[in-house]
């Protein structure tokens, strides 16, 4: 099962909509011979299942098969995953985790035990909950899981762009930064990071430039010029900007004709775009993990909005000072250092900088 998840966690940020899955079928002896592998393919199709079934043909007979999510039972855009693991001729099943989607929860391993498959649940099942996530907020609360990213210096403080990157962390941090931006779905920022910083935000770790993920710009005026990064760089990644439903509608014409896709929101009673909305909007379009690289206001808002799952923060060895910002613009790091519904991973050293993980433990 550590094997199917490894697998897994290959899919993550390609296969939205669908859930990120690792199969693994091995033949049961001395030995346990690996037959085959899988793991859900970019666009979600084909299933981790389907893939390993398919290599391993006729030699799936008899054995095996470890899969990090209860297999589908429904017929989609493709035939249930149970049907081909049946007529395959699997003789036992070890899932993970079970899959909340209603067409499936509780049928798939229904409908595999009926067939006379030996069942075994909940194998590494913190580990496949976990990793199905934002599969899992997606069906449950209509949105993404949202990861927020924070970069500070020792002092806590957020350096202040002016129209290009302030780097407080080294090579190894920011690189890591991109691992998270691979992983993700979708990466959000507001327009005012768009004005500080210019950021293209794709993913520019060495070859891995097919895995940047959908940007996205809260901009609720739809006032994101034609001179940045992200409107330069539309053929290497798409662009959705989220904007007031009050927007004059030649505005947003004008970025459709430009190759952007227009959301719009509503707005909140604090002024900019509710952050509930925003997020039913992406899962409604099939994100299912987003990460927040904006500004303290934008980190801000949805942190208050109790909507943060977990929160990566990476701290420099040596402070910001005078014309830094606080993580957070009200409550600065603190609020999430002192939040009892978070804990914190053991400081993790990457060079000379930290990072610490701070994941949501309410639900």
């Amino acid at each position: 099962m550590q094997g199917a998840l490894a697998l897994a966690r290959r899919g993550l940020g390609r296969s939205w909509p669908n859930p990120a899955v690792g199969a693994v079928i091995v033949r049961p002896g001395d030995g346990s011979e690996i037959i085959s592998r899988g793991w859900t393919r970019p666009g979600g199709r084909p299933h981790a299942e389907r893939v390993a079934l398919d290599k391993a043909g006729a030699r799936a007979r008899g054995c095996t098969l470890y899969v990090t999510l209860e297999p589908c039972a429904h017929h989609g855009q493709t035939p249930p995953c149970t049907d081909a693991i049946i007529k395959a001729g699997i003789a036992r099943v070890v899932c993970s985790a079970a899959d909340p989607d209603p067409r499936v929860f509780g049928k798939g391993i229904a409908n595999l035990r009926a067939a006379g498959i030996e069942i075994a649940e909940g194998v590494l099942a913190a580990d496949g909950r976990h990793l199905s996530l934002g599969h899992r907020l997606r069906i449950t609360q209509h949105r993404p899981l949202v990861q927020l990213k924070l970069a500070v210096g020792a002092d806590g403080l957020i350096a202040k762009g002016d129209g290009a990157p302030v780097w407080t962390t080294g090579e190894q941090a920011r690189a890591h930064g991109h691992l998270l931006r691979a992983r993700a779905d979708a990466i959000l920022v507001g327009r005012g990071t768009v004005a500080a910083d210019d950021p293209a935000l794709t993913c520019r770790l060495p070859g891995m430039a097919e895995r940047s993920p959908v940007r996205i710009v809260l901009d609720s005026h739809l006032s994101l010029g034609d001179k940045t990064k992200l409107m330069a760089s539309l053929n290497d990644a798409p662009l959705w900007v989220c904007c007031s439903e009050a927007v004059e509608e030649k505005l947003v014409q004008t970025l459709i004709d430009k190759g952007a896709q227009v959301i719009p929101c509503a707005s909140s009673r604090q002024g900019g775009l509710d952050p509930h909305g925003v997020l039913t909007a992406l899962g409604e379009r099939g994100i299912t993990r987003l990460l927040i690289e904006g500004g303290p206001h934008i980190s801000q808002s949805f942190w208050s909005a109790n909507l943060v799952d977990e929160v990566y923060v990476y701290q420099g060895p040596e402070p910001v000072g005078a014309g830094g910002l606080d993580a957070l613009a009200r409550d600065g790091l603190k609020a999430l250092q002192e939040a009892t519904s978070f804990a914190a991973s053991p400081a993790r050293k990457l060079g000379g900088d930290t990072l610490t993980v701070y994941r949501r433990t309410d639900g």
